[in-house]
């Protein structure tokens, strides 16, 4: 059975004001539903919780702030895990919450009953929702962001695949934002398009696309596939897993 892991980060599952979209939501459940009856095990990595305690608690705070976001994340976890319970219940899917840290990637206890748990899940059938402890990270044992936290579930998992879904089609060849800027459809180990990508950061997440870019990169060396592409765009996740052409955009790394 194909092992997929899916990161979905806040700019996508999140409005113009922050908080959460419950319509992609809902979206993002039923193609990975379609998947899993594809015969696919799915391992979701999500953000989305501090912009779910900000739906609840409506308060507007800089998220550079440890202590705010552990407030947002702390309430938000438990309205985004039932968003997905209520959502995937629809299809007999009964999900699992992985709060991890960065210390539980290091080779050793941790690591093996991290992975262990998880292995158990999946042999279950159950489907493995993963997101940063936010409520007792501090700033420097925490990810970069949720793409690095993609990239090592992966490798941990081996998983043969890792889609990335941003809020952009995928890596372009200059500013995303310009007409003669080309999405890159291919990029391998070999290649460095670094110079390409633009440094600024999603508005409502901690990552950006040199991150997605280098983190794609590395797991991709590793011969796990790699897609970044637009989870905005209708059945995505579908049509790049399933039914992939040259006419859906997205940007897939190769060894």
């Amino acid at each position: 059975m194909s092992r997929i892991v899916v990161k979905v980060g806040s700019n996508v599952l999140t409005r113009r004001d922050g908080t959460i979209d419950v319509t992609r939501v809902s979206s993002l459940v039923d193609q990975i539903a379609m998947l899993r009856s594809a015969g696919y095990q799915v391992i979701l990595v999500t953000s989305g919780a501090v912009a779910c305690g900000r739906s609840i608690l409506g308060a507007e705070a800089d998220l550079d702030n440890v202590e705010q976001r552990q407030v947002f994340s702390s309430v938000g976890q438990v309205l985004l895990m039932d968003l997905y319970h209520t959502f995937f219940r629809n299809y007999d899917i009964t999900i699992g919450q992985v709060l991890t840290m960065k210390e539980n990637f290091t080779p050793g206890a941790l690591y093996d009953n991290q992975k262990g748990c998880m292995e158990a899940m999946l042999k279950s059938g159950v489907l493995p929702i993963v997101n940063e402890n936010d409520t007792v990270s501090i700033t420097e044992l925490m990810f970069t962001d949720n793409d690095e936290l993609s990239g090592l579930i992966s490798t941990m998992m081996e998983a043969e695949t890792l889609v990335i879904l941003s809020n952009i089609d995928g890596v372009y060849d200059g500013d995303p934002a310009l007409l003669e800027s080309r999405l890159i459809r291919t990029i391998s180990s070999a290649q460095d398009h670094s110079g390409c990508i633009c440094e600024s950061k999603s508005s409502h997440g901690r990552g950006g696309m040199q991150s997605k870019y280098h983190i794609a990169r590395t797991v991709a060396s590793s011969g796990i596939r790699v897609m970044i592409a637009n989870g905005k765009r209708e059945d995505i996740l579908c049509r790049i897993v399933l039914e992939p052409s040259q006419d859906t955009p997205y940007t897939e790394f190769v060894k």
